[in-house]
């Protein structure tokens, strides 16, 4: 008669583990290699932007903040605003046209998006620049009838107009893709219950559509903003003197400062596009609301963790 054999669980430890019993992290030596190679190269830029007597990081000082840096960031910004309004909503309606369901809206539209992104920005600067050579006046009418209004083209056409025009008719393009593509990332079923509720097209659009479709539109939109601040540059080819127009002026009169000048705008730049950056990382937070679980911290929060689990390890190794 065989008798019943016993299983007992293995006896747990009252103490603290022993240094063999502990799991210890998986060493990652390419990792830390690549830590120190990153850091000196860091370190090395750092060193040589600091102690290169080239860059005359004193002028640099001197000119940061003069009136006329100023006056031109001030354009700057008047020129990128204007033109981020305009380019949105004209790029609404090119697509609209894109999504109408008339094929003369559409073919229009999709002509306007292919010319202006397949011509370089600075060409429609200079061509808009030069366009009283070709139509002194606009006049407004019946085509191939009489004019009701007319209007001299030199007086309207002042550098900060052509600026905000060509950058605006630029940007319509471009827009209307990212407005196009946000539009058809709604899923259909929406578009279906909207149309189920007997509601007209243009309240369809406007109260269930496009808040959705505004999910995908405002964060690739605001990413488009950067590119749009840095094109800003190219106003000083229609002699309007923005921030880099200013900075290329100058460095015609003060040879010497060229360097100084050069990393004024530089660094101006960068403090613009990131402004736009933390404005994009807080839009794109807010409209993440509806389709992630929880939303991505903010810094401040992430730094509070950090802080936090500082705290934690250090009690926890004090209290060994």
């Amino acid at each position: 008669m065989t008798e019943p054999l016993l299983l007992s669980a293995p006896a747990t430890p009252s103490g603290p583990p022993g240094p063999a019993e502990r799991v210890l992290p998986l060493r990652r030596p390419g990792r830390w290699a690549a830590v120190v190679v990153v850091l000196v190269l860091v370190s090395q830029a750092a060193h040589g932007l600091v102690t290169n007597p080239f860059y005359q990081w004193d002028r640099f000082a001197y000119w940061f903040f003069r009136p006329v840096i100023l006056e031109g960031l001030l354009i700057t910004l008047q020129v990128a605003a204007y033109s981020a309004v305009l380019g949105l909503a004209g790029g609404i309606l090119l697509a609209l046209g894109r999504l109408s369901g008339s094929s003369v809206l559409r073919s229009v539209s999709w002509t306007y998006i292919w010319l202006f992104r397949s011509v370089p920005l600075i060409v429609v600067l200079l061509f808009l620049y030069n366009l009283s050579a070709l139509y002194p006046t606009l006049s407004v009418g019946v085509p191939f009838g009489p004019a009701f209004f007319t209007f001299d083209e030199s007086r309207l056409a002042t550098d900060i107009v052509v600026a905000v025009v060509g950058l605006s008719l630029s940007e319509a393009a471009y827009a209307a893709e990212i407005v196009r593509a946000g539009v058809l990332s709604v899923d259909q079923g929406q578009h279906e219950a909207a149309a189920a509720l007997g509601l007209p097209k243009r309240y369809q659009f406007a109260r269930i559509v496009f808040p959705q479709a505004l999910r995908s539109i405002v964060p690739s939109y605001v990413n488009q903003l950067i590119g749009l601040l840095k094109a800003t540059s190219l106003v000083f080819y229609v002699s309007l003197l923005d921030l880099f127009g200013s900075v290329q002026s100058l460095s015609s009169t003060y040879p010497g400062d060229v360097v100084p000048l050069l990393l004024v705008a530089t660094v101006w730049y960068v403090i613009l596009t990131s402004l736009v950056s933390v404005v994009q990382f807080y839009v794109e937070r807010y409209y993440a609301r509806g389709a992630l679980r929880t939303v991505p911290p903010t810094p401040l929060q992430r730094a509070r963790a950090g802080l936090r689990d500082l705290g934690t390890r250090f009690r926890k190794e004090t209290a060994r």
